[in-house]
This record gives structure tokens, C-alpha cells and sequence, in this order.
């Protein structure tokens, strides 16, 4: 039997893989997609607006800053333009300046501000931030995520890590709305 390579290891006479950091990447990149998924169909504009307890945070503030911190922080990551603006969804959405941002830091001012009543166009944008992201992510090579991103923290950040982190982001927000949508009564 051949030595093996980088990326196996050997238990008594066997060799085995290791499944490697790109394809946990990948496996964890299409788990914000199936949980926007089993949103659809489900997102009427009464649930849209739930404000559960109060806070300021609405089911549509949560799916819009999903897509607008996969969009912005991979815009950023990547030099690419955001698709917020090159697929119309800024327009679409027509939340004006409040939508621009990403959400980090909103007062309950600016939260409440982001209304939005077709969940469906919601989900949309998700699936197109996503997509995004697996496009750049099927261009990412073993060497490329350790590559540092963004030297304003200690230890600096590297692709990796900033990759784990978005799709970290999407997918509490978007647990949070399916929780909001298990609830019996939203108010």
C-alpha cells in the first residue's frame, strides 16, 4: 500500500482520509441555504413585521441583514461589487439609506426601519448572497485561507476565519426567524 498523502493518516493497516478544511467549508456554506429554504411559503407580512418581546428586530430585519452581511462582508472579502446593487435588490427592497447598511450597531430606530412585506423577495436576496459566496468559495484554494483579511484584530483574521464567521452570522439569524416562526403568537 502507498504512503499516504498530506491529508491521511494511518489507523493500524488502514489508510483513511481527513475530509479537509474546503470541503467542511463547503458542507457548512449549503446550511444557510436549506434553512432559508424551509422559510419560503411561510413568510406572510404579519410575520414579516413580528417584533417578538418587543425588540426591535423584525423577522424582516433578520432576512435582510442576512443577505447584507453575507453580501457586504463578502463584497469586501473579495473586491467584488455587492449584488445588493448589481442584481436591482436595493431597488427592489426600496429601503433607501437604512437598507444600504449592514445592520451591525442599529439603534431600534433604524431597525424598525427596515419593513419589508414580500419575504419571498427577502429569501431571494439570501439565495443571491449565497450564491456569491459559493462562487468565490469554489475559487478558494487549501494555501488561500490562511491568507490574513483584515489585520484590525489580534490575532489577525484569516480568510478562513472570516469565511467561518459569515456563514456563522447567516445561519443564527436565520434560526432566529424560523424560532419566531414557531412561536404561537408572534407580538
Amino acid at each position: 500500500m502507498p504512503a499516504p498523502g498530506p491529508r491521511a493518516f494511518r489507523r493500524g493497516n488502514e489508510y483513511r482520509l481527513l475530509m479537509d478544511a474546503l470541503v467542511l467549508l463547503r458542507d457548512l456554506a449549503s446550511r444557510p441555504r436549506h434553512a432559508a429554504d424551509a422559510l419560503r411559503g411561510r413568510l406572510d407580512p404579519a410575520v414579516l413585521a413580528a417584533h417578538p418581546g418587543g425588540h426591535p428586530n423584525s423577522v424582516a430585519w433578520l432576512l435582510w441583514h442576512t443577505g447584507r452581511e453575507i453580501d457586504a462582508q463578502l463584497a469586501a472579502l473579495t473586491g467584488e461589487d455587492e449584488v445588493w446593487e448589481t442584481r436591482g435588490i436595493a431597488k427592489q427592497l426600496g429601503l433607501g439609506e437604512e437598507g444600504a447598511a449592514v445592520g451591525y450597531g442599529h439603534t431600534p430606530e433604524q431597525a424598525r426601519a427596515i419593513e419589508v412585506t414580500d419575504g419571498e423577495a427577502l429569501l431571494d436576496y439570501v439565495e443571491a448572497a449565497l450564491d456569491a459566496f459559493d462562487f468565490h468559495l469554489a475559487g478558494v484554494t487549501f494555501a488561500d485561507l490562511d491568507d490574513i483579511v483584515d489585520e484590525a484584530w489580534d490575532p489577525p483574521v484569516t480568510r478562513a476565519a472570516r469565511l467561518v464567521s459569515i456563514l456563522d452570522d447567516a445561519i443564527q439569524h436565520l434560526a432566529q426567524a424560523a424560532y419566531v416562526l414557531g412561536m404561537p403568537q408572534r407580538g
